[in-house]
C-alpha cells in the first residue's frame, strides 16, 4: 500500500463498502484516491450480501440473452417509485450501472459478472421482468487475492457463530476483494483502515477535506477534488433509530457495526439536505438460537400470527415489502406484530426441515434455546404465544382450506414469481442466498400452502429487521451533496445508504442497494474527474 503519511490527495472516500469500487475508479484515472475505513475490515454491509447489482441493460445480462433494454425498467421505476423529484436519479442510475461494468470487466481482477434470474418484486407493474436485471460478482479463491483477503470482513455467519467459509470469498465479499485489489494496484490508492469520520473541512463553502480519527489519533485530510461519502447508513445508532423510526432502535438491524451515522451527521453539520430519514431496507428476521434475527427472505410453509392470532400476510413476499407491512400493522392496526410467530407442523418439517439445509435434521440449539418451541396441539400453540385459541382455531382452519384448492384468497401466497422462484416451483435455479434443494412435491395442489393439520407444531420468531436504513443527505444525479434550497455543495458526493435512495419508499428488485452504491459513487467520480478534465 502506499504511503499512510500523506495527508493531500485528490479524493477521499469515506467507507469502502460500495464505495470502494468509486475509489478504483477515481485511481484508476490517475487520481490520487484515499479511502478511510472505520473499522479494522473492508467492506461494510456489502461484504455480508450476496453482492446482487440490479443494473438493468448491462453486458452480463446481454451474454445471457436478456437484452431488453433499460426503456422497461425506466417505466417500471416511474411506476412504482412515483414521484417526479427522483426521476433524473433514476435515470442516471440506469445509465450508469451498465457503463460501469463495461468499464469494471475491462480490469482483470473483476472479470466477467454473471447474470442469475430474480424477479422483480412488483410483478404486476408495466416493465416488471420475472426474469429480473441482477447481475453477481464471481467468486474468488483467497489465495488468489493474497494479504488484501486478510483485510475483507468476514461473512455473518463467521462473526455471530464462528463458521469459517472456507478458502473462497463469494457474494459481497468477493466484491470487495476484487475491489481492494484493483483499488491498491493503479498505484494511486491508499488504505487508512481504524480511521473515523470526525468532521468536514469546508473553505469558501467548498468541501475540501475531512478532520478524522485514525488510531486514537486526530488528522487532517484534505481532498483537492471531492470528498464521496460512501459510509453505510444509521442503522447501528440507536438514538438516531428511536428519532426517526421507532420503535426500530438497530438492535436487529444486519447492517454493518461501524454503520452509525457519521457520514450523515458530517453532513448536516455543514448544511446539507436529507430525505428519507424514516425509511429502512426492511426485511423479516428470523430469531436464531443466539437471540438476534437473520434476514429471512420468504417462507415456505406455515403461517405467520399477530398477537391476535390472525395471519396478516403473504410471509413469501419480497421481502422489503414483508418488513414494511409488519412495521406498518403494528404501528397503525392497535395490534402487536412484533414479534410475528410463524407456525408450522411436524408434515412442514420433515420437508425442510429449519434454520438450516432440508436435508438435515434440525440441530438441538434451536429447541435448546427456545427459537423453536414445541407444541402438541393448537390450545398448547395459544398458550404458549398467549393469542386466543378460537382466533387461532379459525386462522388454522382458514389457511387450509386454502391448501386444499391451492390458492390463497385473502394474501395469494404462491401466485407471483418471485413466490414461486424463491421456492423452485418454476424450475428456475436457486437465489444465491438460498442453498436448499427444491422440495418435494407434495399431495397437494400449491407446494407453498401445505396445510397446518399435523402436530406436534412448532413456533418461531419473526421481527422487522433491516439491511440498512435508506435515507440520507440528498442528492442530484452527479451524486452531489445538495442544501435545502437544492443548490450542490461543491466538493461533496454521497453514494449508497448515506444518500437518499434514488428508489423512494420502495425496492426495485434484487441488488438496487448495492446497485445504488457503486452506480452513484461512480457518478460522483465521473464528476470529481471532469470538474477540470
Amino acid at each position: 500500500m502506499v504511503s499512510i503519511n500523506e495527508d493531500v490527495y485528490d479524493v477521499v472516500v469515506v467507507g469502502s463498502g460500495g464505495g470502494l469500487v468509486g475509489a478504483y475508479v477515481a485511481a484508476s484515472r490517475g487520481l490520487r484516491t484515499l479511502v478511510i475505513e472505520k473499522t479494522d475490515r473492508v467492506g461494510g454491509t456489502t461484504a455480508y450480501s450476496g453482492a446482487g447489482l440490479w443494473f438493468p441493460g448491462s453486458a452480463p445480462l446481454r451474454r445471457a440473452g436478456v437484452d431488453d433494454g433499460v426503456e422497461g425498467s425506466r417505466k417500471y421505476l416511474r411506476t412504482i417509485v412515483d414521484d417526479p423529484s427522483r426521476e433524473k436519479r433514476q435515470d442516471a442510475y440506469l445509465r450508469a450501472g451498465a457503463q460501469l461494468i463495461d468499464e469494471l470487466e475491462e480490469n482483470e481482477w473483476f472479470r466477467s459478472f454473471v447474470y442469475a434470474p430474480v424477479p422483480e418484486y412488483y410483478a404486476d407493474v408495466p416493465g416488471a421482468s420475472p426474469a429480473g436485471h441482477t447481475i453477481f460478482p464471481p467468486e474468488i479463491p483467497a489465495a488468489e487475492l493474497g494479504e488484501h483477503a486478510r483485510l475483507v470482513r468476514e461473512p455473518v455467519s463467521m462473526e455471530r457463530w464462528g463458521v469459517d467459509q472456507g478458502p473462497v470469498l463469494n457474494g459481497g465479499r468477493a466484491l470487495i476483494g476484487r475491489a481492494l485489489a484493483a483499488f491498491l494496484e493503479t498505484g494511486n490508492g491508499t488504505l487508512k483502515l481504524d480511521t473515523a469520520l470526525e468532521s468536514l473541512i469546508v473553505e469558501d463553502g467548498r468541501v475540501v477535506g475531512v478532520n478524522a480519527v485514525s488510531e486514537g489519533e486526530p488528522v487532517r485530510i484534505r481532498a483537492s477534488r471531492g470528498v464521496i461519502l460512501a459510509a453505510g447508513g444509521f442503522e447501528r445508532d440507536a438514538d438516531l433509530r428511536r428519532k426517526h423510526q421507532p420503535p426500530l432502535t438497530g438492535e436487529w438491524s444486519h447492517g454493518a457495526p461501524g454503520n452509525t451515522g457519521d457520514a450523515l451527521l458530517a453532513g448536516m453539520a455543514i448544511g446539507a439536505a436529507t430525505d428519507l430519514l424514516d425509511e429502512a431496507w426492511l426485511v423479516p428476521g428470523l430469531v436464531w438460537p443466539d437471540g438476534l434475527p437473520v434476514f429471512h427472505t420468504g417462507t415456505r410453509g406455515g403461517i405467520w400470527v399477530n398477537a391476535a392470532g390472525e395471519r396478516f400476510m403473504n410471509e413469501t413476499r419480497p421481502y422489503d415489502q414483508a418488513g414494511h407491512e409488519i412495521l406498518r400493522l403494528h404501528r397503525t392496526t392497535g395490534v402487536s406484530h412484533i414479534p410475528a410467530h410463524w407456525i408450522i407442523d411436524q408434515r412442514q418439517l420433515d420437508r425442510d426441515s429449519f434454520g438450516g439445509p432440508a436435508d438435515e435434521p434440525v440441530r438441538p440449539e434451536w429447541f435448546e434455546s427456545g427459537a423453536l418451541k414445541r407444541a402438541d396441539t393448537l390450545e398448547e400453540v395459544a398458550k404458549l404465544i398467549d393469542v386466543p385459541l378460537d382466533t387461532l382455531r379459525a386462522t388454522v382452519e382458514e389457511f387450509n382450506g386454502y391448501s386444499q384448492t391451492g390458492v390463497d384468497e385473502r394474501f395469494h401466497r404462491g401466485e407471483s414469481p418471485w413466490d414461486q422462484i424463491a421456492h423452485h416451483v418454476l424450475g428456475f435455479p436457486a437465489l444465491p442466498a438460498l442453498n436448499y434443494p427444491a422440495p418435494p412435491t407434495p399431495d397437494w395442489p400449491n407446494p407453498l400452502l401445505l396445510p397446518l393439520d399435523t402436530p406436534p407444531y412448532y413456533v418461531a420468531t419473526i421481527l422487522p429487521a433491516d439491511i440498512g436504513t435508506k435515507g440520507g443527505l440528498k442528492t442530484d444525479e452527479n451524486a452531489r451533496v445538495l442544501r435545502p434550497d437544492g443548490s450542490p455543495i461543491e466538493g461533496l458526493y454521497a453514494s449508497g445508504n448515506t444518500m437518499a435512495a434514488m428508489s423512494g419508499r420502495v425496492y426495485p428488485g434484487a441488488g438496487a442497494p448495492i446497485g445504488s452504491s457503486l452506480a452513484f459513487s461512480y457518478l460522483a467520480v465521473l464528476d470529481i474527474a471532469g470538474a477540470k478534465d
